[in-house]
């Protein structure tokens, strides 16, 4: 059997990373893969049992898990052994409906949370779940360096990265502009006291 990191690089052409930024290999977890296997099999959907796997990525911070769809992978948080396994088997199952939902709909767009992903959390045992969990997880905050303000109608915009390039107000574009860039609109940048 192909190792669970190995698999992972391999449907990411050898990187560990996806479009959307770096993509850590999550440490696997063979009993909860299992279990979404069989879920997943008993539920009809053969193909998403043959590829769902479910590992530990120490990255996650704030999120108590994340599916990729079609990759059939689980991501879960670490820290979500703190608070026994009732909240863990309900973000695995949390996780699984995402999966579900996005396998059935195939190439249909469908929303995050909306009505295929509320009936397969009722299948999977969780019915009412909710979209966010109340973990207290602690995120660290990052403190923001650089203001930018549209001259115009004096919106300010705070960033912990500078902006590179020129950039404009996207509001003041839409409304004056045809929500094209328009250089009357650009935002002048200025460094926040004490930040940096």
């Amino acid at each position: 059997m192909e190792v669970w990191s190995e698999k992972i690089k391999r449907r990411l052409g050898g990187r560990t990373w996806s479009r959307r930024g770096k993509r850590s290999v999550p440490v696997p977890d063979e009993a909860l893969s299992g279990w979404c296997k069989d879920a997943s099999q008993t539920l009809g959907l053969g193909a998403l049992a043959e590829r769902v796997t479910v590992g530990w990525n120490t990255r996650l911070q704030t999120t108590a898990g994340r599916a990729w769809w079609p990759d059939g992978v689980i991501e879960l948080n670490p820290k979500l052994r703190e608070f026994g396994d009732e909240e863990l088997w309900r973000t695995v199952r949390h996780e699984l409906a995402h999966l579900v939902a996005y396998e059935r709909a195939g190439r249909r767009k469908i929303s995050a949370h909306g009505v295929e992903w509320r009936l397969a959390c009722r299948e999977l045992g969780i019915p009412g779940e909710t979209v966010k969990h109340a973990l207290p997880f602690g995120g660290r905050r990052v403190a923001r360096k650089f203001a930018y303000s549209c001259a115009h109608c004096a919106t300010t915009i705070e960033r912990v990265r500078r902006i590179r390039g020129s950039a404009a107000c996207y509001e003041c574009c839409r409304r004056y502009a045809g929500g094209g860039f328009d250089e009357r609109f650009l935002l002048m940048e200025r460094k926040l006291q004490g930040r940096a």
